[in-house]
């Protein structure tokens, strides 16, 4: 039994509503079900979730008779990235290929199919596209989910990709602010750094979140690198001065920040996963993704409890932790009225 074991009070909700767990399995536990009607209000679809649309429908229905507005999220970039085609490859052109056409029509169709086979699923949040400049070609995990080296072709690319992913009401989550394409370390494994100065950044990394922005892409995904002529001391998922002065108030940005995976090392290796998720969330992320390796329980209670536990020492400000739970609840309310196109082809 544990201290916050009700469940029912709004800091326990609003600390659940906050997270993005993943799960094992195909079809949803008896724990996720029993969190989604504690407050968990996102959960997130890995390849090991996944056997066909059918079965996947499936799953989400099964969500759904839980807590009709959950969002479920998946990163479906097409290319490389797949989870709904994990077993064959995709279908689809990734980022790289559409970047070398050079067909923002193509590209919005594109997203606009990938968008309907999600939305046929159940999924409503694509944690996608890349809108990372591909600049330094020694990169080892950006690459070809990148539309290319240019500035301009990536907006533009990243533009025309959330427009049509979010005309089949599956929400885009633009990523990985403020820009991960000029490293040579893969912050699944260690924390990468660009070094880059404030200028470079303006023209290059930032060009295409804005465009995302204009756009009017509902989420954007923070990296795990750290970027000193930004912020010497914290990378970017942690730091106030990335997510809250430059996202918030440079770019204008109101929808939902989503940290990128807290089991990745640059993360977990340094910092803690509770650790982390409350430093995120009192940055100004929204929405902690904990997914990929982590994906019990247990690691729901711990985050949980780890936040909750920040509030009630004054580490965390309780308003900080509410109004990033009402913007994960805003985004659940934009995915229910935003029906998609009754057939697609």
């Amino acid at each position: 039994m544990t201290t916050f074991a009700s469940g029912t009070d709004t800091l326990t909700r609003d600390a659940l509503t906050v997270l993005q767990p993943g799960f094992t399995g195909t079809t949803a536990p008896d724990w996720l079900l029993r969190r989604l009607g504690e407050g968990l209000a996102s959960v997130g679809l890995f390849g090991r979730n996944i056997a066909t649309p059918e079965q996947v429908a499936a799953l989400t229905a099964q969500l759904r008779a839980e807590r009709d507005d959950v969002l479920v999220a998946i990163d479906e970039e097409g290319g490389d990235v797949t989870r709904l085609e994990v077993r064959t490859g995709s279908s689809f052109p990734g980022n790289h290929a559409l970047g070398a056409v050079d067909d923002v029509e193509l590209t919005r169709e594109v997203a606009a199919e990938l968008g309907r086979r999600l939305a046929a699923c159940g999924v409503n949040l694509n944690w996608a596209p890349s809108a990372d400049v591909n600049s330094n070609p020694a990169n080892p995990v950006i690459g070809v989910r990148s539309f290319g080296a240019d500035t301009a072709l990536v907006a533009r690319h990243t533009a025309a990709y959330v427009t049509g992913l979010q005309s089949a009401g599956v929400a885009a989550c633009t990523k990985h602010f403020p820009g991960h394409g000029d490293t040579a370390v893969d912050s699944h494994h260690a924390m990468p750094r660009i070094d880059a100065d404030a200028s470079v950044l303006t023209e290059r990394e930032l060009a295409p979140f804005r465009a995302a922005i204009a756009a009017g892409s509902r989420a954007v995904m923070s990296a795990h690198i750290l970027v000193p002529a930004l912020d010497p001391d914290h990378p970017a998922t942690l730091s106030r001065t990335v997510l809250t002065d430059l996202l918030r108030g440079e770019l204008g940005y109101t929808g939902l920040i989503v940290t990128d995976g807290m089991e990745m090392q640059a993360i977990a290796a340094t910092y803690g996963i509770e650790r982390g998720s409350v430093l995120a969330i009192a940055a100004g992320a929204d929405a902690i993704c904990v997914g990929g390796g982590l994906s019990d329980d247990e690691t729901v209670r711990r985050l949980r409890d780890a936040l909750v536990a920040a509030v009630r020492s004054g580490e965390l400000p309780e308003a900080r932790l509410a109004e990033a739970a009402e913007r994960v609840r805003e985004l659940a309310r934009w995915t229910a009225t935003v029906a998609p196109a009754a057939d697609g082809t």
